[in-house]
């Protein structure tokens, strides 16, 4: 029965596996010449990631091409937000632009509670359409945004580089930023259970601002929410793995570790062997190879991906990139990454 589930869910069960399943953070995008072709036709991103016809085809671009072990969901993380009654856009090469960031008390008294299947019924159609079609080929990936990475775009109202606006709430006046943080994450918590009941096989986390706190800022504003986040989706789906992701978790790791989830994404600047001895022995690995490594050589390539898979022998591995794949990335870079990762990471039989 264990064998007819696909092999990223077993890895991530902690079964032992014939071979160590590979995916890639953003593996659907603008690498790939059939999502640009897709774009020009559809420029507006919202369009093409609310668009349930549009998210699946661009969800299924990848595996088409290289028949990963994990397909996830064409969406991003900021999607959830107008169900709570943040209204965003995404403006290409700018990035996510919120229309009114959350700077008040009034402002926050007003947020709804999200209701997932009311406000993004297109997710849960695209999930279900994912599952049904990749079978058990591969492992059905969802994903969401963590509260602090959330809050953050929500007060600052867009990307930042110096985080000044949250950081300013937070220490002049923290009540505030908790109560978001809370409607965050009670809200985000409903929205990974109904991509499970959706048809996700494994969920997520992205707290991709996280690593611009301070190790006792995170203790107060990232980890416990993240906690309180996976406590309520662990209390009604505890089966289904959950990955934590953080860029720049260097100096955090073990905190990601205490999460709850069951499995911890390295980013690239962590080096595999020293991340694992830092995490308890239990929890599962994903990662993490830097993706600009794939502007390399082949034999590049191929030489780092089979020092992270040496590395990571003994523990329950999947391979990945140690942040999303860039842009201008050679497609055969990646179906090289894919292919190698697949030939590399195949367990000796007993």
């Amino acid at each position: 029965m264990a064998d007819s589930l696909p092999l990223l869910l077993r890895a991530a069960h902690g079964e032992p596996v014939e071979r160590t399943p590979v995916w890639m953070m953003r593996q659907a995008g603008r690498y790939m010449k059939t999502y640009r072709d897709l774009r020009d036709r559809y420029p507006g991103f919202r369009e093409r990631s609310e668009n349930p016809d549009l998210s699946y085809e661009i969800s299924m671009q990848p595996f088409k091409a290289f028949r990963p072990d994990g397909v996830i969901l064409f969406s991003d993380i900021l999607t959830p937000l107008p169900g709570m009654g943040i209204e965003f856009d995404i403006v290409e090469r700018h990035g996510p632009l919120i229309h009114e960031p959350i700077r008040n008390q009034d402002q926050i008294d007003s947020l709804r509670p999200l209701e997932p299947a009311a406000s993004m019924s297109f997710v849960g159609s695209v999930l279900t359409r994912l599952r049904q079609a990749v079978g058990t080929s591969a492992a059905v990936l969802g994903f969401v945004g963590a509260p602090w990475t959330l809050a953050a775009y929500a007060v600052e109202g867009k990307s930042s580089k110096t985080y000044s606006v949250i950081k300013a709430m937070a220490f002049r006046e923290p009540a505030l930023l908790h109560q978001l943080l809370a409607h965050l994450a009670d809200g985000i918590a409903a929205y990974v259970r109904y991509q499970i009941d959706s048809g996700a096989q494994v969920v997520q986390i992205f707290d991709s601002w996280a690593g611009q706190l301070s190790p006792q800022d995170y203790d107060v504003f990232a980890g416990p929410y993240q906690q309180r986040l996976i406590r309520q989706v662990k209390q009604t789906h505890p089966d289904t793995p959950l990955i934590l992701y953080i860029s720049g978790s260097a100096g955090v790791l073990e905190r990601m570790g205490a999460s709850g989830v069951d499995i911890v994404s390295l980013d690239w600047t962590v080096d595999m062997a020293d991340g694992l001895a830092r995490l308890p022995a239990h929890l599962g690995v994903q990662g993490n190879v830097d993706p600009g490594l794939l502007y390399g050589s082949p034999e590049m390539i191929c030489a780092r991906i089979e020092d992270t898979l040496r590395k990571a022998q003994g523990r329950h591995h999947i391979l990945n990139l140690g942040h999303g794949i860039l842009p201008g990335t050679p497609e055969e870079n990646a179906r090289l990454f894919f292919d190698a990762g697949k030939r590399l990471g195949a367990k000796p039989s007993a």
